[in-house]
């Protein structure tokens, strides 16, 4: 139960500003310090970005290094973040990859089929499947918090 109370806590916090802070962690993979993340951010003052970095250290998420540095420790997938996933540096939208298999398995039926005998239900349900998750990826992808 302790793990699900903790869970629930990690999402309530993690929105707005502190969801950007992480955010900019996640993507940039380096430690970074206050000053920095208040400008890369727009922040209006240093303690801003002092405030949500020590929301983040208190949830677990971050950890200063030496150089009183902070380094994101662990990765959650929370709220919008289950929509993504993050893949050596690239966030893409998780439907893209179904969109990427039902343009493939189209591209190949049709190929295969040309000459011979195209089945118009299996033109349209893979065509129209791939159309869909490619408009849904699409969607999704200019929500993008990051």
């Amino acid at each position: 139960m302790q793990e699900a109370d903790r869970r629930e806590r990690v999402e309530y916090e993690l929105r707005g500003k502190t969801l950007k802070v992480y955010l900019h962690l996640l993507r940039y993979g380096r430690a970074a310090g206050v000053r920095e993340v208040q400008k890369e951010l727009g922040f209006s003052s240093p303690s801003v970005a002092f405030h949500h970095l020590d929301k983040l250290v208190n949830l677990g998420l971050v950890e200063k290094d030496q150089y009183e540095r902070y380094v994101l420790i662990k990765k959650v997938d929370t709220g919008i973040l289950h929509a993504f996933i993050s893949f050596r540096g690239l966030t893409l939208p998780r439907l893209g990859f179904y969109a990427a298999f039902f343009t493939t398995i189209s591209v190949a039926y049709f190929l295969l089929n040309r000459g011979g005998s195209l089945d118009l239900y299996a033109l349209i349900g893979t065509f129209g499947a791939s159309a869909m998750f490619w408009y849904e990826a699409w969607r999704v992808w200019r929500r993008k918090p990051f």
